[in-house]
């Protein structure tokens, strides 16, 4: 038997229910793995509440992100063998799979190698964030090396990958904040400039930073009317990418007077779900933290036994960095 987090109904952390279930075997083009870590995203929330993009169908589990070690390989499967060190890579609907538990099943295609010297905590903490920030500013191309880039909401997992990204490309990262007291952290994690929003504003402060040219990409996981104001301290020709819809209300396309730009939406399914661009990705990402390029930050971690109270803390937003749930196992040391 294995134990595997699930919710019966919509609604807030207390639905969450760890629950005795049988895994089963892998089937075709499937691996069974036991985690050791599960890296958690703003996403599962908005799934369990119902305000993500497709609904749960109950009984549901839910979780993008894991690390540990594959138990065994269905029919299919080539490049895994048991005992390898792995990571799940965000790909599939959670209406289909989930790594909320101590033994779960996912698609060999969402399953990458973890690097010896990665431990599970890291490991769970790298693929969401690294690669939806790895997508706009490396696979686009449009980012230049001394460009300037602004990443809003940067305290989260994905806002400290992009400016280790930046600045790997050699870019110039601008981090906002709402509230001061973050603002050093920030700093302290790379970012070339923050600017604090509830105290600043917004382009007068991109303007004077980049010299009154503005920033080559703004990239930006909050959405709503908020982006009207971001656009205003984009360069001319520059790129606005929404990648999230932490504000619930609507977007607007940004059609005043500003500078000709360009707007998109975007998610790491673009990237995950081509075998090509995922390799890349892989590959990209495997090379930073190889170099010592990119750090996965932590902010806390939990016990399993203590998800709902792992999913209390990040829907307070008080977290800089990743928040990582930790899966005791009775059996052998974990590698």
């Amino acid at each position: 038997m294995a134990r595997l987090v699930q919710f019966d109904k919509l609604g807030g952390p207390e639905v969450l229910t760890l629950r005795d279930v049988e895994v089963g075997a892998p089937g075709a083009g499937e691996v069974r793995i036991r985690v050791d870590a599960i890296g958690l995203n703003r996403a599962e929330l908005m799934y369990r509440e119902g305000s993500y993009f497709y609904e749960p169908v109950f009984p549901s589990t839910l979780g993008y992100e894991a690390a540990g070690v594959v138990e065994a390989v269905g029919e299919d499967v080539e490049g895994f063998a048991e005992g390898d060190p792995v990571a799940v890579v965000p790909s599939f609907l959670q209406t289909d799979y989930g790594t909320y538990g101590d033994h779960v099943l996912v698609p060999a295609s969402a399953v990458v190698p973890r690097p010896a010297e990665v431990d599970p905590v890291s490991a769970a903490a790298v693929w969401m964030a690294y690669v939806t920030a790895y997508g706009p500013l490396a696979e686009s191309g449009h980012v230049r090396p001394g460009d300037h880039v602004l990443i809003t909401a940067a305290s989260s997992s994905v806002g400290l990958a992009a400016i280790q990204i930046a600045r790997h490309i050699g870019a110039i990262p601008i981090a906002t904040t709402r509230g001061t007291g973050k603002k050093q952290r920030l700093l302290d994690a790379g970012a070339a400039h923050v600017i604090v929003t509830d105290e600043e504003d917004l382009p007068t402060r991109v303007k004077e930073i980049t010299g009154g040219e503005g920033v080559r990409l703004a990239f930006d996981p909050v959405a709503g009317p908020g982006v009207e104001t971001i656009a205003q301290g984009i360069a001319p020709g520059g790129f606005l990418v929404v990648y999230g819809a932490l504000d619930p209300r609507p977007t607007p396309l940004p059609t005043r007077s500003y500078p000709a730009l360009s707007s998109s939406t975007y998610t790491l399914f673009e990237i995950t779900t081509s075998p090509e661009r995922l390799r890349r990705a892989v590959a990209f990402v495997n090379s930073g933290l190889a170099s010592g390029a990119f750090t996965p930050v932590v902010d806390r971690t939990f016990d399993l036994t203590d998800i709902a109270e792992a999913h209390r803390y990040m829907a307070a937003g008080d977290q800089v960095g990743k928040i990582v749930v930790t899966v005791a196992h009775e059996d052998a040391a974990r590698p």
